[in-house]
């Protein structure tokens, strides 16, 4: 049996130290906790950047540091720093570093890097080597070029080869969510469907069972399935809450891709132990002819400048979409009259908050607020453009009238300067898979002591 300890579906978002103790207690071979994913967007892999704070993160790490010390076991944490470029990678580095010294320990760390070089993946493009997911955007070996960060995610081999170091710790770059759980139980001969299954369940701690915000719960693998145990008290593993996160950022709630091949959840079946666990069983892997690891790249999309205001005036709250529209043709126009920028180099658009601000046109749901939030957003190539264009936008924003005809009306700016330069922004460039003679091809692992 494999006994994995999981702290919480993310590192900075806190966990019952309670649970923990009573989890190091249980005595597990290892702790895994994720760190980050694409949930947030492009930004954090555009610029190689955490979205968690380093205060957060450092409490968090070290009480996970002190745990692995008293369980004398290995602790992972994937896609480090929320992105898992070579830039967070030693950004976390750097924090285990500091707690070490504080902590007055000496250790071993692996660190598994996942970041990659542009250049090799455009010619790895152009060798017919990578190849799209369902709904990637089509790209060129161009485009791959313009990003400012490529990532591979790892899979258990990686995982595991950073384990077979004898680290202390496993620092790694950019990982599937299941692979740090995964990992240890596949080593030591578990079921392959159980290993997987179960990892996809543990991934976000545990959201699984009731009490979520608890985060720490424990996995028994074995070599017929795996059992779910929460640690916090009342907290509740039942059928329902563990078969339901197969749901959980999964397009197909019975198949989970993963490197090297596929999970089929068809056959599972989930049986309560008591009123805490869960045992699952009937769970299959099946491995793949070719192994292939999925790229995440993200691009510079130009800067960004947001204007705010507030609408209370019941006709204009009424009338929100109309001048909004209005609004952007008025000042759309103007940017192309008095500035040198054509209209496929800028997006000017107003979000209504309050008003169909999440789903746009695909909005069904209609009320009458008192008031609308009014965001202005404009990207442009430069940050001085897009600052320009912002200050062409503010006017409307201020004083625009419904109709020529009427008294000229005034709005509230949230601030003075209304406008906020966001600088760069990016956007998702990749969503491919790329093929792999040897699963270490696309990775580098690096062993290092500190304290």
């Amino acid at each position: 049996m494999t006994r994995v300890l999981i702290p919480s579906g993310a590192l900075g978002l806190n966990y019952d130290p309670e649970a923990l103790a009573r989890g190091v207690a249980a005595r597990p071979d290892i702790i895994a906790v994720d760190g980050g994913s694409t949930d947030s967007g492009p930004s954090y892999l555009g610029r190689g950047v955490s979205k968690y704070a380093r205060a957060s993160t450092k409490l968090e790490w070290a009480g996970l540091m002190k745990a692995r010390a008293i369980a004398g076991v290995p602790l992972v944490i994937g896609t480090a720093g929320t992105c898992g470029t070579d830039a967070a990678v030693d950004w976390m580095l750097d924090i285990t570093r500091e707690i070490a010294t504080e902590q007055g320990t000496s250790l071993k760390v692996a660190v598994l890097r996942s970041s990659q070089d542009i250049g090799r993946v455009a010619e790895s493009f152009e060798a017919g080597n990578i190849a799209p997911l369902p709904g990637a955007p089509d790209v060129t070996a161009q485009d791959i070029q313009a990003c400012s960060n490529i990532v591979a995610l790892a899979g258990a081999e990686q995982i595991s080869a950073a384990l077979q170091t004898g680290a202390d710790i496993v620092i790694a770059g950019r990982t599937t969510d299941t692979a740090i759980i995964a990992a240890l139980p596949l080593m030591q001969g578990c079921h392959g469907g159980g290993a997987w299954h179960g990892a996809k369940i543990g991934e976000c701690g545990a959201l699984c069972a009731t009490n979520p915000q608890s985060g720490v719960i424990m996995i028994d693998f074995d070599d017929a399935g795996f059992t779910v145990t929460p640690m916090a008290d009342g907290a509740h593993a039942s059928p329902h809450t563990v078969s339901a996160h197969m749901l959980y950022e999964n397009s197909d709630p019975f198949i989970l891709h993963e490197p090297g091949g596929h999970l089929d959840v068809t056959g599972a079946r989930y049986t309560a132990l008591d009123e805490t666990s869960v045992r699952v069983e009937g769970s299959k892997w099946v491995p793949s002819d070719r192994y292939t690891v999925k790229l995440e790249g993200a691009r510079p999309a130009g800067c960004r400048t947001v204007l705010m205001a507030l609408l209370r005036d019941p006709r204009y709250v009424a009338n929100a979409a109309l001048w909004a529209e209005d609004i952007v043709t008025k000042c759309t126009a103007k940017v192309l009259d008095r500035m040198d920028i054509t209209a496929e180099e800028f997006t000017l658009e107003i979000r209504l908050m309050g008003h169909s601000a999440s789903f746009g046109m695909l909005e069904t749901r209609h009320a009458d607020p008192v008031e609308i939030g009014v965001i202005g957003i404009i990207t442009a190539p430069t940050e001085d453009q897009a600052a320009e264009i912002g200050k062409l936008l503010n006017p409307y924003l201020l004083h625009h009238p419904l109709t020529q005809e009427e008294e000229q009306p005034t709005f509230a700016f949230l601030f003075s300067p209304p406008d906020m330069h966001q600088g760069t922004v990016y956007e998702f460039a990749l969503h491919h898979v790329m093929h792999l003679t040897d699963p270490m091809d696309a990775f580098r692992l690096e062993v290092t002591h500190i304290g």
